[in-house]
């Protein structure tokens, strides 16, 4: 026999909102890689999904705001990644494991609300774009200390008074920066091309740090 409940309105109106969010952001994303993040204006955006300015912002504060709401979710997929990981992985093993993993279930992490592709282009428009690169390092500095305190509840230890677990992070993260740097220099765009890329960087973690490099 068919369910035929009501849906309840709070339920519905939720959905509605989730939407209209979601068309806000890949609008965005789409004529911020089509025409450049400076170059677009907050009318455009919602000349597209049709709707009012005061809309826009009752869901972003800002430009930089939508232009990150999708890093948000990968990041916080990055995170849930890196908690899943087995124990008895060290830091720097879990972090490794986390970063491909996340960098697999890429599509998981950006349930439904963009293209993958969209996300690599709108990825690549951050690293080649001074104020949103600027955004992006200054919003890393809070994930590396939310990661080092998650690295450092792993291990057992006080972050406060053992320092590797921020070592072990900035150097993982400075990996990544290099990673995101070549990566954006490349011609290929592709999930799979920056997931080489992240492995091979993080291959080369120990012969930088050797005391020797000849």
């Amino acid at each position: 026999m068919t369910d035929e409940r009501p849906v309840p309105a709070r339920g519905l109106r939720e959905r509605k909102k989730r939407r209209t969010r979601d068309a806000l952001v890949r609008a965005a994303l789409l004529l911020f890689v089509e025409q450049g993040y400076e170059r677009t204006t907050v009318d455009e955006i919602t000349d597209v999904v049709d709707v009012s300015q005061r809309t826009f912002f009752r869901y972003f504060a800002n430009k930089e705001e939508v232009a990150f709401a999708v890093q948000d979710l990968v990041e916080s997929h990055f995170v849930a990644a890196l908690r899943s990981r087995p124990p008895a992985e060290g830091p720097l093993e879990a972090l490794r494991g986390a970063v491909l993993g996340a960098w697999d279930t890429l599509d998981e992490a950006l349930c439904g609300v963009v293209p993958v592709d969209l996300y690599m282009r709108t990825y690549r428009l951050i690293e080649s774009t001074p104020a949103l690169l600027a955004v992006h390092l200054r919003r890393s500095t809070g994930l590396e200390e939310r990661i080092a305190r998650l690295i450092a509840e792993r291990e057992g230890l006080d972050v406060d008074t053992d320092p590797r677990p921020r070592l072990a992070v900035a150097a993982f993260y400075g990996v990544m920066r290099v990673t995101g740097r070549l990566w954006g220099r490349g011609e290929d765009a592709s999930v799979a091309s920056i997931r080489r890329m992240t492995e091979a960087c993080l291959d080369q973690i120990g012969p930088a740090l050797a005391a020797d490099w000849r």
